[in-house]
């Protein structure tokens, strides 16, 4: 908060994602977890529980500040203080998207009670502009799923994620970390090349590191001295744009008659064909798919025509 006073302007951020600390006494949550805590930085600054609500609301105020009407906010958390967090962001003018579940692939074993295997991203815009949303950036319009049929980019833009963490044996870490996926697909749905990412709680610098991977600028800060002299050296390794070779292309839109007016002759085109296509059989949704790629017009599109016919 005081390096975002000092070194943000108003309105001068593109996308925030912060993965804030827990208020859970988080420097102490490798006594859970069977792994060799030699490899991790020291130095990870907590919040006392009785703090969490007015820090929430104080570095959710400041985020608010310095992004740019339009701009997203995306913030990880937990369910411990999941509360104090949505009570601040309801102080605030930003207005929800979306409250996405992210399940990742191991949680802490447990007896008594579930095992909780996933955060919360509580994705936000800041009002007065248009916010990005690149909606065909990762998959195609008309892209399926070779097993289900189903849609590809409707499945990846589902507000359920399934993404493992990454486990990085052998090397130094912080004491947790943002896979890599998750931050790719945040970054490439909610900002353009060129556009400034920051993070509040920067710690491993993972955010800063894929957003410059992508081509992005990159901002941030970080209380932890141990973390900061380790990862501003590693972040120097980082090459602009290196990780926008890995992405997959997306197929090409094929409804090259989407958005055109509809007109009579076309409407008498399509029932005639959806008739033919019923008469070999076909159900009313594989006849109106089929018709998607001949007609260059959306499913949904189609089927309305259809049902203003039928009366």
């Amino acid at each position: 908060m005081e390096g975002a006073r000092e070194y943000l302007p108003d309105n001068s951020v593109d996308l925030i994602i912060s993965d804030p600390p827990y208020g859970i006494a988080g420097d102490t949550l490798h006594k859970h977890y069977n792994r060799n805590e030699s490899l991790v930085l020291d130095g990870y600054v907590e919040v006392p529980a009785e703090e969490y609500p007015a820090f929430s609301l104080a570095w959710i105020k400041e985020a608010e500040r310095v992004l740019k009407p339009g701009g997203s906010l995306y913030i990880v958390s937990g369910y411990s203080n999941l509360i104090h967090i949505l009570n601040a962001l309801q102080n605030t003018s930003l207005q929800e998207v979306n409250h996405i579940i992210w399940k990742y692939n191991f949680g802490v074993y447990t007896r008594k009670k579930y095992i909780s295997s996933h955060y919360h991203i509580l994705y936000y815009v800041k009002p007065g502009g248009q916010p990005v949303f690149n909606t065909f950036s990762r998959y195609g319009e008309m892209e399926k799923n070779d097993e289900s049929k189903g849609s590809l980019n409707y499945q990846d833009r589902e507000d359920v994620w399934i993404i493992n963490k990454e486990y990085k044996h052998g090397k130094i870490k912080n004491k947790n970390e943002l896979p890599t996926q998750l931050l790719v697909k945040m970054i490439q749905y909610s900002s353009n090349e060129g556009d400034l990412v920051c993070d509040f709680f920067l710690g491993s610098f993972s955010t800063a590191k894929v957003a410059i991977g992508l081509n992005r600028r990159a901002c941030g800060f970080e209380k932890s001295s141990v973390a900061f002299d380790y990862q501003i050296r590693e972040i120097k390794k980082i090459v602009p744009g290196s990780l926008i070779p890995t992405l997959r292309t997306p197929a090409p839109r094929k409804r090259t008659r989407q958005g055109e007016r509809i007109s009579e002759a076309e409407r008498e085109r399509v029932t005639q064909r959806y008739s033919e296509l019923k008469g070999q059989k076909m159900t009313q949704k594989a006849a109106i798919q089929q018709m998607t790629e001949e007609f260059g017009r959306g499913y949904w599109s189609l089927l309305r025509m259809l049902q203003q016919v039928s009366g």
